[in-house]
């Protein structure tokens, strides 16, 4: 399956950054394209998304989108990186986890996609910057809670 996720990934690659958006080639953000890589490999979302603000609850300090990664993702050790993994990354130390990314590759190419203000969907290096902001890494899972 992780092909398949990666494969479905790179398929945004190009997608414009549009907030609470999950359309292929008209724009998405990055809740939206882990949204959108969901149906393409794994079917109907799990659960409808309500309205969210981009800073995703930070001034109250609510991890609302760990807790959703935790319900609806397996979690797993940040150092078993695999190919198709979920990463949910703090962009500050001491803020909440609010930015997500599917990891491509592994190893010295490591590298994700993501959907980044003001670039769209890419695909990124995973260089030390990145990986010290990831929180959680999590892969998906055929059996929807």
């Amino acid at each position: 399956m992780s092909a398949r996720i990666v494969a479905a990934a790179r398929g945004w690659i190009g997608t414009p950054y549009r907030h609470q958006a999950a359309t292929r080639g008209a724009g998405c953000d990055c809740l939206g394209l882990l949204r959108g890589v969901w149906r393409e490999v794994l079917g109907a979302e799990p659960a409808p998304v309500p309205p969210y603000s981009q800073d995703w609850g930070e001034p109250q300090g609510d991890e609302v989108l760990l807790r959703a990664a935790r319900r609806y993702l397996v979690e797993k050790p940040l150092d078993a990186a695999a190919p198709g993994d979920v990463l949910l990354f703090r962009m500050r130390a001491g803020a909440i986890a609010k930015h997500l990314g599917i990891q491509a590759e592994t190893g010295h190419r490591a590298s994700f996609v993501h959907a980044y203000s003001g670039h769209g969907v890419v695909e990124s290096a995973l260089t030390p910057p990145w990986r010290r902001r990831i929180a959680a890494r999590f892969a998906f899972s055929e059996r929807v809670l």
